[in-house]
């Protein structure tokens, strides 16, 4: 049996690392607990993440079918900095659990499996308009010690090898630590992010002219989106879109 193993490591080591973990470690669904071979079982996934509604293309908010063609009446009459939003859901129970778990659970296992997921979202809804380059949402060096990784790189990454485009991690930095934006009045929330970031140095060329991509886990006022979006184009971006798990449907 060891000479069996050895040899069939030695041959495909990552299917029988696979196999092995399979049934020494088998996973369960995040959302129901039952055995599943991914983070949400597939049930979970046809009952929780239907097909979602009509969208505005600008900002993910729910929309009338029949308006889906042009941006919602807050885009048109304010027009944000980003060009487009696609998200995979909305930020309500029971999906928004899979979101605390990630970032404050360090539950990594969803993080390849939400990329995977707005991959998918992004082909089928923007298949003629990916962008140029993908970077996540960069957190501020405090919060990234405290936190021990950046929830929207781990998204971006398998999102990136989803859709065959590159990924900069260091495209974008914080330029100064602010609050969280969930512990702010959502009226104070673009005061607090205002000139949050800057453009990385040895990225300026991958910004002018480009379509940038942001990935980030949920989309709440968009405050911490535009003023991304902001900043690139301040830089020379020539689109910028935004790829979020899950967006916060308007109260």
């Amino acid at each position: 049996m060891r000479h069996c193993l050895h040899a069939l490591a030695s041959r495909w080591p990552w299917q029988l690392a696979r196999s092995l973990s399979a049934s020494l470690l088998p996973t369960s669904c995040a959302l129901c607990g039952m055995d599943s071979d991914a983070a949400v079982c597939g049930p979970c996934q046809a009952h929780f993440l239907a097909p979602a509604p009509a969208r505005c293309r600008c900002c993910a908010n729910p929309l009338a079918a029949r308006d889906a063609r042009w941006p919602c009446a807050a885009c048109q009459s304010a027009p944000p900095a980003y060009d487009a939003t696609v998200a995979v859901t909305d930020y309500a129970a029971p999906v928004d659990q899979l979101v605390l778990q990630l970032k404050f659970g360090a539950c990594l296992a969803l993080a390849p499996w939400m990329g995977q997921r707005l991959g998918q979202a992004a082909l089928g809804q923007r298949p003629q308009a990916l962008p140029d380059v993908l970077c996540a949402v960069p957190l501020g060096p405090q919060r990234l010690i405290e936190r021990g990784f950046n929830q929207a790189l781990e998204i971006a990454r398998p999102l990136a090898r989803t859709l065959g485009v590159p990924l900069h991690a260091q495209l974008a930095l914080r330029a100064r630590e602010t609050q969280a934006q969930s512990a702010v009045a959502p009226a104070d929330r673009r005061r607090n992010i205002r000139h949050a970031f800057i453009v990385a140095p040895d990225a300026l060329a991958l910004v002018r002219g480009r379509h940038i991509g942001v990935v980030d886990d949920v989309m709440t006022s968009g405050a911490t989106l535009n003023e991304l979006a902001r900043t690139f184009k301040r830089f020379g971006a020539a689109r910028v879109s935004n790829f979020v798990f899950a967006r916060t449907p308007p109260h």
